[in-house]
């Protein structure tokens, strides 16, 4: 892991091992996979973007006061309890977003749909 991407979870450091635990699964999964740090949020990427990692910029209702948001784009929409919030920016891309607020929510689930995600964006 970067410095950078450890600046990054200074503002909520608690959440960390979050990120870690989703980094070690992705890194093992997608050697090649780069992260690229900005002000907002960490692009996960192989050739394009396939998922990106925030944390809250503000209170949402219903929502935790601390998380680790992922996002991550498919082909088409997908409906379950865990992703919190889907849009089609573009006809035929859909962006989902689910919250992780301990280590363990990264889970295979998670990681089924990231790896699709890895796919669909390489299809672009």
């Amino acid at each position: 892991m970067s410095d950078e991407e450890l600046i990054f979870f200074q503002q909520m450091p608690e959440m960390l091992p979050v990120y870690e635990k989703l980094r070690e699964r992705l890194t093992a999964a997608y050697p090649d996979m780069g992260v690229k740090v900005t002000k907002t949020q960490l692009s996960l990427r192989n050739r394009y973007v396939f998922a990106a990692v925030s944390l809250p910029w503000r209170k949402l209702k219903g929502w935790p006061e601390k998380y680790v948001l992922v996002s991550f784009g498919l082909g088409r929409k997908m409906e379950d309890p865990r992703i919190v919030q889907a849009v089609e920016p573009y006809p035929g891309r859909w962006t989902h977003h689910v919250l992780l607020e301990r280590p363990e929510d990264v889970d295979e689930q998670l990681m089924d749909w990231l790896d699709q995600a890895y796919g669909f964006s390489m299809t672009k």
